[in-house]
C-alpha cells in the first residue's frame, strides 16, 4: 500500500468499527496519507467518518470533505464528481496518497467508483486501489442469524428503486432478495410482500452495526413510517423449489465431488 499518489478506496463496513479490516486499518493509521470522505451537503456530517472516529482513529491532518448530493439528476452528479476530482488531483499530483473513506464496501453501490473515473478523466496516470470490506447485507444476515444462500440457492441484490413490478418477476427465480435503499418505497414493498404472502419471511434492518441499529421482524408495523436511508430488506422465498436454477442450468456443486 505504499504506492505514491494512489487514490485508495478504504472500505469501512456498515457501521461497526470492529468490522474494519486489518488492511483498511493499515492505511488509516498511516500519517502520510490524506483523508477524503463523502458528505451530502457542505459542512454536513459524514457517516463514513463517524465509523472511523468510533474506531478511535482521526485524520493525520486537514482532510477533504467531498460533497456528493442525494440526487439522481445526472448533470448535478457529474458536476459533483468533477469538483471532487479537482479537489484531490493536486494532492495526488504532489505524490501523496489519498484514503477515501467508504461506508460498506467500495465496490458495491459506492461513490468510490464514480470518483475514480472522474479522477482518471483528469489524469489517466493516477493509480487507484480498492480495499474490500463488509457490505451491509452481509452484516445484516449475520445479525439475523440467517444465511443469504445455501448450496445452490440463487440470491439477488438490487436497489428497491427497480420497483415492485421488476421484483415480482425476480421472485420467481431467486430464493433470497436483498433490497437496498428501501426508504422511498417501503410502504409499497410492504403491500407487495403482503400480496405475495411473504411478510413473515421478510426482515428490516436499519443502520446495522451502529449504536442506532434497528431490526424489525414484523415489518407491517413500519407502514407509514419514514425510515433511515441506510436500511434494507432481506426477503426469503420459501415457495420457490429449492435449488431450481434460472434456465434450468445446474452448475457443479462445491459440496460434491
Amino acid at each position: 500500500m505504499n504506492c505514491s499518489g494512489c487514490l485508495i478506496g478504504v472500505s469501512l463496513g456498515p457501521g461497526d468499527p470492529g468490522l474494519i479490516t486489518r488492511r483498511a486499518y493499515e492505511v488509516l493509521e498511516r500519517r502520510d496519507a490524506h483523508w477524503a470522505y463523502p458528505v451530502r451537503k457542505t459542512k454536513g456530517s459524514s457517516f463514513a467518518l463517524e465509523i472511523v472516529n468510533r474506531a478511535g482513529l482521526n485524520p493525520p491532518g486537514p482532510a477533504s470533505p467531498l460533497v456528493f448530493p442525494m440526487t439522481s439528476e445526472p448533470l448535478e452528479l457529474a458536476k459533483a464528481w468533477q469538483v471532487a476530482a479537482q479537489t484531490l488531483l493536486p494532492v495526488l499530483g504532489g505524490g501523496r496518497d489519498v484514503a477515501f473513506l467508504v461506508e460498506g464496501d467500495a465496490s458495491t453501490y459506492a461513490a468510490f467508483g464514480y470518483l475514480s473515473k472522474a479522477v482518471k478523466a483528469l489524469d489517466a496516470t493516477v493509480v487507484t486501489q480498492t480495499i474490500p470490506g463488509v457490505s451491509a447485507y452481509h452484516a445484516a444476515a449475520a445479525r439475523l442469524g440467517t444465511p443469504l444462500g445455501d448450496n445452490d440457492d440463487a440470491v439477488a441484490i438490487l436497489p428497491a428503486a427497480y420497483g415492485v413490478a421488476v421484483l415480482d418477476r425476480l421472485l420467481n427465480d431467486f430464493d433470497t432478495l436483498v433490497l437496498l435503499k428501501v426508504k422511498p418505497l417501503l410502504d409499497e414493498l410492504i403491500a407487495w410482500l403482503r400480496r405475495r404472502g411473504l411478510l413473515r419471511h421478510a426482515r428490516f434492518v436499519e443502520k446495522v452495526g451502529t449504536p442506532e441499529e434497528r431490526i424489525v421482524e414484523d415489518i407491517s408495523v413500519l407502514e407509514g413510517e419514514v425510515v433511515h436511508y441506510l436500511s434494507l430488506l432481506l426477503v426469503k422465498n420459501p415457495a420457490r423449489p429449492r435449488g431450481r436454477l434460472i434456465r434450468g442450468c445446474r452448475p457443479k456443486s462445491f459440496y460434491h465431488a
